[in-house]
């Protein structure tokens, strides 16, 4: 197990675990926040092997 210590804000802790979907890459820790369940999944399938600016697009375009 790797833990890397970070300030998030408890607003985001708070947030249901189902609700978000944690990616990394060498540089940067993304959070995605989610209104179901049924989307988090969706994103995490649709996404899988998309490079970070693509997950991006998707959640833009897909559920802001």
């Amino acid at each position: 197990m790797i833990c890397i210590q970070v300030d998030i804000p408890q607003s985001v802790c708070d947030i249901d675990d189902e609700l978000k979907a944690i990616y990394h890459s060498n540089d940067t820790v993304c959070i995605w926040i989610f209104k179901t369940q049924m989307d988090r999944n969706k994103f995490v399938n649709d996404t899988a092997g998309m490079l970070k600016s693509e997950r991006e697009n998707y959640y833009e375009e897909y559920f802001a």
